[in-house]
C-alpha cells in the first residue's frame, strides 16, 4: 500500500516549482491534495496532471496572504475530502534589497507571505485537528498528522540582501519549534526543511540584470546574478544546485510514517553545504 494512501495534504504554492513537484510525489503515494497557486493555470495544470495519473486533487486559487484565505484554505480540505492530515507551508518569493534601500512595505510584505501567512493557516487547522484528534484518541487509534514548513538556509545562516526574507524565514523556526510542543499532545508531528542552493525560478540566472515575474501587482526582480549563480555550485559539495523533485523529497520524509517520532526539527537541504 501507498505510504500516504487515504491522507489528505495541503500545500501552498503548489502550482510551480518546488511545490508543484511535492504535490505529485504526495499524490502518487495515494494522498488527495489541495493545490494552491496564485494564478489558475497552473493550479489547474498540476490537478490535471494528478487526475491523469489517477489521484484526486482540487485547486484552491489565490494568494495565502488575503484576508479569510486561511479558513477558506482548510475548509476546502474538509469539504471536499472530509480530513485534514498534511499541511506544508510553501509559498513564498524573494523581494531583496540593502537595507539602508530596503522599504517598510518590502520589508512587512516578506514577514506576511512566509510568516504571517503559516500562522494564519496553522491557527485555522487548530481546531479541526483537535476535534479530529480528540476522536480518534476515544477510538482508541494513534494517528499522526504532520506539518512541514518551508524555511532557508537564508534564515538559518543569514544572506547578504535579504534582511526582509531571512528574518520571516529565521522566525518561521520559532514558530515550527512552538508548535511541536503546542500540538504534540494531538499526535501532529511539526518540522522544518531549510533550503540551500536549489534550482527554481527565484535562483535563475538573471538576463542582463532584468529578470522580472509580476506577483500580486507588483513587478519584481528575481534570481541571481550570472556571475555569481555561476559560482554557487562550487560552494556545494555534491557540486551542484538541487533539483525541484529532490527538494520535494526532503519534504515527503516528514510525512511518511517512519517520521512520526521526529518532531520540532530543522533540515538543512544543500548537498552538504555549511555555510
Amino acid at each position: 500500500m501507498s505510504k500516504l494512501q487515504g491522507k489528505v495534504a495541503l500545500i501552498t504554492g503548489s502550482g510551480r516549482g518546488i511545490g508543484r513537484a511535492l504535490a505529485l510525489k504526495l499524490a502518487s503515494e495515494g494522498a488527495r491534495v489541495v493545490v494552491n497557486d496564485l494564478d489558475e493555470a497552473p493550479a489547474a495544470e498540476v490537478v490535471e496532471t494528478i487526475g491523469k495519473a489517477g489521484g484526486e486533487a482540487v485547486a484552491c486559487v489565490g494568494s495565502v496572504t488575503e484576508d479569510g484565505f486561511a479558513e477558506r484554505f482548510v475548509g476546502m480540505a474538509m469539504d471536499k475530502f472530509g480530513g485534514l492530515d498534511i499541511i506544508v507551508n510553501n509559498a513564498g518569493y524573494t523581494w531583496d534589497s540593502v537595507i539602508q534601500k530596503m522599504s517598510d512595505e518590502q520589508f512587512q510584505t516578506m514577514l506576511d507571505v512566509h510568516l504571517v501567512a503559516p500562522f494564519r493557516i496553522l491557527r485555522a487547522a487548530a481546531e479541526p485537528i483537535r476535534v479530529l484528534a480528540k476522536k480518534e484518541a476515544q477510538e482508541g487509534r494513534e494517528v499522526f498528522r504532520k506539518v512541514v514548513n518551508i524555511s532557508s538556509m537564508a534564515g538559518t545562516n543569514g544572506n547578504a540582501g535579504q534582511a526582509n526574507y531571512s528574518s520571516a524565514k529565521a522566525a518561521l523556526v520559532g514558530l515550527t519549534k512552538t508548535l511541536s510542543k503546542e500540538w504534540g499532545r494531538y499526535k501532529v508531528n511539526v518540522n522544518c526543511v531549510a533550503y540551500g542552493f536549489i534550482d527554481t525560478r527565484l535562483t535563475q540566472a538573471m538576463e542582463n540584470e532584468d529578470t522580472k515575474v509580476t506577483i500580486e501587482g507588483r513587478e519584481l526582480q528575481v534570481g541571481v546574478p550570472g556571475a555569481t549563480r555561476n559560482m554557487l555550485p562550487a560552494m556545494v559539495p555534491v557540486g551542484r544546485a538541487g533539483t525541484p523533485e529532490e527538494a520535494a523529497g526532503a519534504v515527503y520524509l516528514f510525512c511518511i510514517p517512519e517520521s512520526n517520532y521526529v518532531s520540532g526539527q530543522v533540515l538543512i537541504v544543500g548537498g552538504g553545504i555549511n555555510l
